[in-house]
């Protein structure tokens, strides 16, 4: 009787959130165009990636971020689907007339369920576990009876949040990570488990903050790959980066390794996925207000994905997705407007001898580029990069820059002539030393840009100024020779 009112309700559910006619469109870091993508929870159905997020609309409504779709097999085709998991919109205090973040995990009943937060800034407390299921992953049916809120010794008031659902095989049950707080008022992660996905046991803290501050630790993710368990999050304050820490039991203990993230806090809110060959960590970069560079970022705007490559001691780093990649072949012509300075270049080469300053202007940018390179310092002086909105003065307003002083690559968010004095908006380590060579791939969609370097870390940002105006390279006071520079796109 109960798997034929299930029934009954699932079919009854399609026509309340009916599904939505799906858009395609190529992009390799989508959003609707009218609305912004924030704390994505990927899913792999067993041939595609399901790209459910909290979506921002930003129109001032009082309920907001309802979880919407994309859908994609190679990271640069996308199917939107639009709101898949709404608002309740009944009432103002309804415990999800806001959404929050959550995952989606198939059942043993052969339905997929999804966990998610619910929000209501005027009850206590304010955050709710919420429940629904689906046949299709895009028509929901919501349980609210199977809602429930934190328990002791929490301090769940307002942080009881981010579900992250998976059943564990070494167990034989599911598990519920979620981000919470502790008496000691310090950010933790909490463990429930289930043997049927509606009635949870707690128990108790299974991760406390090991960063030196009192953050919450959001979005979290546990899952095995390879012979290695790992456990993701992202800290709220106050670096804002996603972290990893690596363990070969579920239940831990979990080692820091000594470079613990990926990226800088121009990619938020990354969780792991994996299809049946690959490690992803999928994220977002923001938006900043108005639209300029120079303001302040925002909460939500592009999703933006990496491909985790594994080391044999267990450690990841970042990598252009491979899909992706593999399809942005064809080439697009990069013959030098104008050079300045002291550099030797032909055939997609060109050498800096570090007296002083000198650059290559490239024609203006355009639509979905992929651009790689080589490059080998003489020496660890001076800095040199890639410049982006270059005016008439042959510099660039947005600038990502190498520095081999430092041993870092950084965004600067400043004139080209002004990086040796200024101070980086964004920056990551990187091993830089003189006399090896080093690979990097930038991957630009609109505004939004990502830069791997070697097999070490990725760099991802935004630049408003960037589509639209010529770009180029640049040295200021650093010997370094520059090969194999080439843009492609789809």
């Amino acid at each position: 009787m109960k798997k034929q009112i299930l029934a009954a309700v699932l079919a009854a559910s399609s026509l309340c959130f009916s599904m939505n006619p799906t858009q395609a469109f190529p992009s390799i870091f989508p959003n609707t165009g009218y609305s912004w993508a924030g704390d994505p929870m990927p899913f792999f159905d067993g041939e595609q990636m399901r790209m459910f997020y909290l979506e921002d609309l930003r129109d001032g409504a009082v309920w907001f971020h309802p979880w919407s779709l994309f859908t994609t097999k190679d990271f640069t085709d996308y199917h939107h689907n639009s709101q898949v998991i709404p608002c309740d919109t009944s009432n103002e205090f309804a415990k999800d007339s806001a959404l929050g973040t959550g995952s989606v995990v198939k059942g043993k009943d052969g339905l997929y369920h999804a966990f998610y937060t619910g929000f209501n800034w005027r009850s206590m407390p304010k955050e709710t576990i919420m429940h629904a299921v689906s046949r299709d992953l895009v028509s929901w049916q919501k349980l609210p009876e199977d809602s429930f809120h934190g328990s002791k010794p929490y301090i769940y008031d307002d942080t009881f949040r981010d579900p992250n659902v998976f059943y564990n095989e070494d167990y034989g049950e599911y598990w519920m990570l979620i981000t919470t707080r502790s008496k000691k008022a310090r950010g933790v992660i909490a463990r429930y488990t289930s043997k049927d996905l509606k009635h949870w046991e707690d128990k108790g803290i299974f991760f406390e903050n090991d960063m030196g501050s009192d953050a919450n630790m959001e979005c979290p993710t546990l899952l095995k790959y390879g012979k290695y368990w790992y456990l993701t999050f992202s800290d709220q304050w106050p670096s804002r980066v996603v972290h990893y820490r690596v363990a070969t039991d579920s239940m831990g203990p979990f080692v820091k390794p000594e470079r613990d993230y990926f990226d800088a806090s121009g990619f938020y809110a990354g969780k792991l996925a994996q299809d049946k060959e690959s490690l992803y960590l999928v994220g977002w970069t923001p938006t900043k207000a108005g639209g300029k560079d120079k303001s302040p970022t925002d909460w939500a705007g592009n999703l933006v994905a990496h491909q985790l490559k594994q080391r044999a001691d267990g450690t990841l780093y970042p990598v252009p997705v491979e899909k992706m990649t593999k399809r942005m072949q064809k080439p697009v012509e990069m013959e030098p407007i104008t050079e300045r300075g002291t550099v030797n270049g032909a055939d997609e080469s060109y050498h800096f001898d570090g007296t002083g300053y000198a650059d290559v202007v490239m024609p203006k940018m355009e639509g979905i580029r992929k651009i790689t390179g080589h490059f080998k310092v003489a020496k660890q002086q001076g800095k040199f990069g890639l410049m982006f909105h270059v005016g008439p003065n042959q510099t660039g307003s947005l600038n990502l820059v190498f520095d081999p002083v430092k041993q870092q690559v950084a965004f600067y968010n400043t004139d080209t002539s002004r990086v040796h004095v200024a101070k980086p908006e964004l920056a990551v380590p990187v091993s830089l030393q003189p006399d090896e060579s080093y690979d990097f791939t930038l991957l630009i969609d609109g505004t939004v840009a990502v830069l791997y370097i070697n097999d070490q870390m990725a760099l991802s940002t935004r630049m408003y100024g960037l589509p639209d105006y010529p770009w180029g390279i640049f040295s200021a006071g650093s010997a370094v020779t520059l090969t194999g520079l080439r843009s492609s796109t789809l």
